[in-house]
């Protein structure tokens, strides 16, 4: 009798039923042995669902021509709708392209930046050339002032910026600056 007391705890510490036993203990095992099937199916199902979960996400350009789009940049020129600039410009994406009357960063003005409030945007992209640079916060007071936020970046960064924000459907202007 002993050794059966000793082999039951034994048992169940282990979690395991007792392999010896009476019918009335048979429910208990049977409830026991469905109760790990249940919990080694909802694991299997838990990491079946982790491992062959398939997220298809579908990316194409927007091919809007009524918007002005850069279509590509380098060292002293962009091209808006492949169109090639070879001047600082301010490029919206519903209204003509500008010719930006700057062509050095020490040559900005608060004029300068005051133009583009005929725009009405939500932020201007500045970009400040083949390397970032910051205006003077006087140079942008204007802009401030009507709570238009300005952003300066390289001219690079604010070309892909311009595109994204653009394609967003945001009323973005990018002043670009190439320097001559």
């Amino acid at each position: 009798m002993h050794t059966s007391n000793a082999r039951d705890a034994a048992s169940a510490t282990r979690g395991e039923p007792e392999q010896r036993g009476t019918a009335a203990r048979q429910p208990l095992i049977e409830a026991w042995a469905q109760a790990r099937a249940r919990a080694a199916r909802s694991e299997h199902s838990a990491h079946r669902t982790a491992t062959t979960r398939n997220i298809v996400l579908k990316l194409h350009q927007d091919s809007s021509g009524a918007l002005n789009t850069v279509t590509g940049y380098g060292a002293d020129y962009v091209e808006v709708n492949l169109e090639r600039h070879e001047g600082s410009i301010i490029v919206f994406p519903d209204s003509p392209v500008v010719p930006w009357p700057v062509n050095a960063f020490d040559a900005l003005t608060p004029e300068l930046f005051e133009m583009l409030l005929a725009l009405d945007p939500e932020v201007v992209l500045f970009g400040s050339g083949e390397r970032l640079r910051f205006p003077h916060p006087r140079i942008t007071a204007a802009l401030a002032a009507h709570r238009i936020g300005v952003d300066a970046m390289d001219l690079k960064a604010a070309c892909r910026t311009y595109n994204i924000l653009m394609a967003e459907g945001r009323r973005v202007a990018a002043a670009l600056l190439i320097e001559r």
